[in-house]
C-alpha cells in the first residue's frame, strides 16, 4: 500500500529538522531547513512561512517540492514529493501553527522575533522511504484509545470538583503514565488562569496564576489549540514567565509578595498543553509535561484533546448544577447572609474540660481537672481590599476571588462566631465579587481549601454537604482590612 501522512507522522514531530528542497524558474535547486513540518491530515501538509526568502521565492514560481523527514528514533528517512496550493493567514491551522511558535518563542525569550507570517498548505502526491539501515523500532506503547475510555468511566461517576479533579490526576498517572500535570481554570473576567489542582511537583502551586498569552499554556488558552513541545533545547530553556523575575518574599512584609510561587520542572523536555473547551468557551487549561525528550506524541495528544472536552463538559456540569442549586425559587426571598440558629465554632483557645469552678477538698478518688492551658496567640489576618489578597501574620495565603471569599467567611466567624456556610449565600454576598458570567466559585473554594490545607492549617475549609462548607478556626482572630 501507498505511504501516508499517518504511517510516518512520528516524522514530523520536529526533533530532528526537516530539509526542504525546491527549484527555481530558471532551475537552480535550493536547499533549506524547516521550522515546522505540521501534519494536518493523510493527505496534507503545512509548513510555516516565517520569511520571504529564496525558498518562498522558488514556490510561488514552482509549486512542486521535495521534502526529506526523519523518524527520531529509528533514524528512517522518508522523501515526500508535495505541491503548494495555499497560504492560510487565518483559522484553525494558521492559529496551531502560529501556538506553537509563540509557545517556544515564548520560553526561548524570542517572543518578539518569531512571528508567523502564514501557514502553507501543500498537498502531498507520493512518500518514499529512502532505503538505508534503520534502528529497529520502538515496542508498542500505551493502547491510548483503551486508556481514554478508563479514564473518562472514572470522571463521569464524580459528583463534585474536589474527586473530578483527583480522579483526573489519578487516570492521567494510572493509564497514560503522566507523572506531572496541572490542572488551571479559565478567570474570564480577569483573563487569567489559575491553578487548582497539580500532580508530580515538590509543592502543588494551587493557587499560581497565568496571564492568556504568557508561555506555553497561555498561548494554548488565547489561542483554543494545544501546543505540543517536544524537545526544550538548552537555547529554549524552561521560562516561568514574569515569576522568575519577582523579589523573594520577606517575612512579615505584606507587600512584598502576592504571588504563589508557579510549580513546574526545572528543566522539562516536552510540554503539552491542551485548552479545556465546552461549547467553544474555554473552561481552563490541562498541561503536562516530562523530563524525557519525546514524551508527548501526536496520539497522546489526540487522547488529552479527547479527555480535555470530557473534562471540560464535567466542570461545566458541575458549574451549571451548582448555579441552578443556588439560584431562588419564584417567590423565595435570597438566602439571608446571617441566620439565626446556624451552627456555631467551638470557641478558640483552651480546650474544654479545663479547670472552670473546679475547688479544692474535692472528694478522694475523683480526678483533678487537667490545669489551664496558656490562651493561643491571635491569628493576625491582614486584607487588601484593591487585590483581594489575604495574609496570615505577614505570609501571603490568596488573593482575588478567593480572597474575598475568605475575608468574608472569617469576618461573620468572627462577628457572629458561625462555622457553617452555604454556597448560595456566597454566591449572592456582594462582599465576595463574584463576576456576572462564569464565576467558578466551586472551583475558587477548592482552590481555597487547598491552598488553606497548605499552608499550615491555622485556617481550614471542609465541604459539610451538598452546597455547604465549614470553616475551623483554631486561634483567636485579630482582623484588619486595609484599603492598599
Amino acid at each position: 500500500m501507498p505511504l501516508t501522512l499517518d504511517d510516518i507522522r512520528d516524522c514530523l514531530e520536529g526533533a530532528i529538522p526537516g530539509v526542504m528542497a525546491t527549484c527555481a524558474a530558471d532551475g537552480t535547486p535550493n536547499v533549506a531547513y524547516l521550522s515546522q513540518v505540521d501534519y494536518v491530515d493523510a493527505r496534507h501538509v503545512a509548513l510555516s512561512f516565517q520569511f520571504f526568502n529564496k525558498t518562498r521565492r522558488n514556490v510561488l514560481a514552482d509549486p512542486r517540492v521535495e521534502i526529506l523527514v526523519a523518524h527520531p528514533l529509528t533514524g528512517a528517512l522518508y522523501r515526500i514529493r508535495a505541491r503548494y496550493l495555499a497560504t492560510q493567514t487565518e483559522g484553525p491551522l494558521f492559529e496551531r501553527m502560529k501556538a506553537k511558535l509563540s509557545g517556544i518563542a515564548s520560553h526561548s525569550g524570542m517572543a518578539g522575533v518569531f512571528h508567523l507570517l502564514g501557514a502553507d498548505l501543500y498537498e502531498v502526491t507520493s512518500i518514499d522511504h529512502v532505503r538505508k539501515a534503520d534502528l529497529p523500532a520502538p515496542a508498542p506503547g500505551v493502547n491510548r484509545l483503551a486508556a481514554l475510555r478508563r479514564c473518562t468511566q472514572a470522571l463521569q461517576g464524580c459528583g463534585d470538583l474536589d474527586s473530578l479533579l483527583e480522579a483526573l490526576l489519578d487516570g492521567l498517572a494510572r493509564e497514560l503514565h503522566i507523572e506531572h500535570a496541572l490542572v488551571l481554570v479559565h478567570d474570564a473576567a480577569a483573563q487569567r488562569l489559575y491553578t487548582v489542582a497539580s500532580r508530580g511537583y515538590g509543592r502543588s502551586g494551587v493557587g499560581s496564576e497565568i496571564g492568556l498569552g504568557e508561555g506555553v499554556i497561555g498561548v494554548a488558552a488565547r489561542q483554543r489549540v494545544p501546543v505540543r513541545i517536544s524537545h526544550l533545547t538548552s537555547e529554549q530553556a524552561y521560562m516561568q514567565a514574569v515569576r522568575k523575575h519577582l523579589p523573594p518574599h520577606q517575612p512579615g512584609d505584606a507587600g512584598a509578595m502576592r504571588e504563589i510561587p508557579w510549580p513546574g520542572l526545572a528543566e522539562p523536555h516536552s510540554q503539552l498543553a491542551v485548552p479545556l473547551l465546552a461549547c467553544g468557551e474555554l473552561v481552563g487549561v490541562l498541561f503536562d509535561e516530562s523530563e524525557q525528550d519525546l514524551r508527548f506524541s501526536y496520539d497522546d495528544e489526540d487522547a488529552l484533546v479527547a479527555l480535555g472536552g470530557q473534562l471540560a463538559a464535567c466542570l461545566r456540569q458541575l458549574q451549571d448544577g451548582e448555579a441552578a442549586d443556588a439560584a431562588p425559587t419564584p417567590g423565595q426571598p435570597a438566602e439571608p447572609r446571617a441566620r439565626h440558629g446556624v451552627p456555631q465554632c467551638p470557641p478558640p483557645g483552651p480546650p474544654h474540660g479545663t479547670a472552670h469552678g473546679s475547688q479544692q477538698g474535692s472528694p478522694q478518688g475523683t480526678p483533678s481537672p487537667p490545669p489551664a492551658q496558656p490562651a493561643a496567640a491571635p491569628l493576625h489576618v491582614r486584607y487588601y481590599e484593591q487585590d483581594g489578597s489575604v495574609f496570615f501574620d505577614g505570609d501571603y495565603i490568596i488573593k482575588g476571588v478567593a480572597g474575598a471569599v475568605l475575608w468574608t467567611l472569617l469576618s461573620d466567624h468572627a462577628a457572629s462566631g458561625r462555622c457553617e456556610f452555604t454556597n448560595r449565600e456566597l454566591r449572592l454576598d456582594p462582599r465576595v465579587r463574584l463576576p456576572d458570567v462564569a464565576d467558578n466559585l466551586e472551583a475558587r473554594l477548592v482552590l481555597l481549601a487547598r491552598r488553606l490545607a497548605e499552608r499550615g492549617g491555622r485556617v481550614q475549609l471542609a465541604k459539610a454537604g451538598r452546597g455547604r462548607l465549614r470553616l475551623e478556626v483554631g486561634r483567636p482572630l485579630l482582623l484588619q482590612a486595609l484599603g492598599a
